[in-house]
């Protein structure tokens, strides 16, 4: 069974289809709105089209609070905002898992190219924000919104994981890689996230050109992509 998992932005395309099929996983979902109305409505949709599921909705602070792994699924113009209110919700062993694209629409600009981050990416900019001892891990910026929330879509491709420490991206991986057809890739440090965010302006170019809902799979790995570390001698 998938650990219990918060989505905050959830009542968008993204978090909206990650609760999808996460519920199909047998996950319990709590959305996350800053309007609790918009994320109850959100989880009555998700309920209708995933009647076995558990997906609740709150606002974002009392999702936050409700379960030690953390999606952060907004847009980028609406990141730092919402890190800055959930700062003294979130709390020392919490995962965050950054899912924000610095896309240039979010100054009104094209969905193709993306904004510079002082910090690197917009996942080094969420570690900083977040308080110390908990953790974020960059991951799904290569997975389509309308593939996740389309439930007779059958998935088959990788999402690419970045983070500083080995247990969060196998801790992400475990909750992630329950929805069947994904499979987690490690990509190494967060600082490797200024790259996996920019394959998001890629892929929408290339399915904007193609008129498909392409994603990305890394060939030549090996089967077992988390094994556990050797003992020490």
């Amino acid at each position: 069974m998938p650990e219990p998992v918060s989505i905050i932005g959830a009542s968008g395309a993204l978090g909206f289809g990650l609760a999808l099929r996460l519920a199909c996983a047998g996950c319990q979902v709590a959305i996350g709105s800053r309007e609790p109305e918009r994320a109850q409505q959100a989880a009555a949709r998700a309920r209708q089209a995933v009647p076995e599921g558990s997906v609740r909705g709150l606002s974002n602070a009392e999702a936050a609070a409700a379960n030690e792994l953390v999606v952060l699924s907004v847009p980028f113009r609406n990141q730092s905002e919402t890190l800055h209110n959930l700062r003294d919700v979130l709390r020392a062993g919490q995962l965050v898992i950054d899912a924000t694209v610095p896309l240039a629409a979010a100054v009104g600009g094209k969905a193709t190219r993306t904004l510079g981050v002082w910090q690197g990416s917009a996942a080094q900019q969420a570690q900083e924000m977040v308080p110390a001892d908990v953790r974020v891990v960059s991951a799904l910026h290569t997975v389509s919104a309308a593939t996740l929330g389309d439930l007779e879509h059958v998935l088959e491709e990788d999402v690419l994981l970045a983070g500083d420490r080995r247990t969060d991206k196998q801790r992400a991986a475990q909750l992630i890689d329950a929805i069947d057809g994904l499979r987690c890739v490690d990509v190494g440090r967060l600082e490797m996230a200024r790259l996996t965010e920019s394959l998001t302006a890629l892929m929408i170019s290339i399915n904007v050109r193609h008129k498909t809902r392409a994603g990305v799979r890394v060939t030549g790995l090996p089967d077992d992509l988390w094994p556990e570390p050797a003992p020490r001698a």
